[in-house]
């Protein structure tokens, strides 16, 4: 999935607006895999006061989903959307967000047919969790075109350069990359990585996550054998407190036990070794292609 922008920095909630331009899933941007919104103003209320967070995932939740368009260069089905429904003092709003419906996942050798949307929730539950704060605001709910995953859009910093964020180990992807040795991310691209204006990067495009065996695919191996930092070790310490507790409960909804067996093991291996994990020498380390 390439990276997600639309016109305004905020997380593209606001009162509902007439749509203008094009509905056609092939006005994308150059080098894109994703549908290029249509232009729209609407992403603030009255009062251009942004609207809170808990009111987006309110949205994301209950708003009717009004499918925008079809990412057309996605592996699997995923549609460009606004979730619709009143805001807080009742004034009709929207949500920008990616919608990936179970039937619409293509199958794999690897990973048991129909997790995927299960596995881009637990990644987002994991982030939480963490306090990281990687992955959007994501949840499980029923669509147009059936069950699966829903996803806040999140507008990128237009003048970021990923590839060389990557190239000089940038300080703001080293939580990505512990990220990905918890979950076990066999998909770390270059577009799958949002840098926001203020510094902050997020993830997406999480359902190849948490196989039971070692699968790290990432282009993130600026930090590998790298010293855990002692706060990185309390963020790895408190997530694996809460594998023993709601968080691995709450997974266990999602995934197999023998895969939240495996995360946590992932963890203990990690603060064991007290170092970024190395490239394996007997399988891909890098995922293809790599951006």
């Amino acid at each position: 999935m390439a990276a997600r922008g639309h016109d305004s920095p905020q997380h593209g909630v606001g009162p509902r607006q007439e749509r203008r331009g094009s509905r056609d899933a092939s006005a994308r941007p150059a080098g894109s895999g994703r549908l290029e919104p249509p232009p729209r103003s609407g992403v603030r209320r009255s009062g251009h006061s942004p609207v809170p967070r808990s009111t987006a995932l309110r949205l994301l939740r209950e708003g009717t989903l009004d499918v925008i368009g079809r990412i057309a260069e996605a592996s699997n089905a995923t549609f460009y959307c606004h979730a619709v429904g009143p805001d807080d003092d009742g004034v009709e709003a929207e949500v920008a967000c990616v919608y990936k419906p179970v039937r619409g996942e293509r199958p794999l050798w690897d990973f048991p047919v129909g997790t995927l949307a299960n596995r881009e929730y637990a990644t987002f539950l994991v982030s939480e969790a963490s306090g990281l704060a990687i992955v959007p605001p994501t949840l499980l709910r029923d669509g147009p075109f059936g069950w699966g995953m829903v996803q806040l859009w999140v507008d990128v910093d237009d003048g970021a350069d990923v590839v060389g964020l990557v190239r000089r180990c940038d300080d703001s992807l080293r939580p990505i990359a512990l990220f990905d040795a918890v979950v076990n991310n066999a998909d770390r691209k270059g577009g799958h990585l949002l840098p926001v204006p203020g510094g902050h990067v997020h993830g997406v495009d999480h359902g190849i996550c948490f196989a039971a065996e070692p699968k790290l695919r990432t282009i993130l191996w600026g930090w590998r054998g790298a010293p855990i930092r002692p706060g990185e070790r309390e963020t790895l310490e408190a997530l694996r407190a809460s594998l023993d507790a709601d968080l691995g409960a709450h997974l266990r909804e999602l995934l197999s036990n023998h895969e939240v067996a495996t995360t946590a093991r992932r963890i203990d291996s990690l603060l064991a070794r007290g170092t970024f994990p190395q490239p394996d020498p007997d399988r891909p380390a890098i995922p293809w292609p790599p951006f």
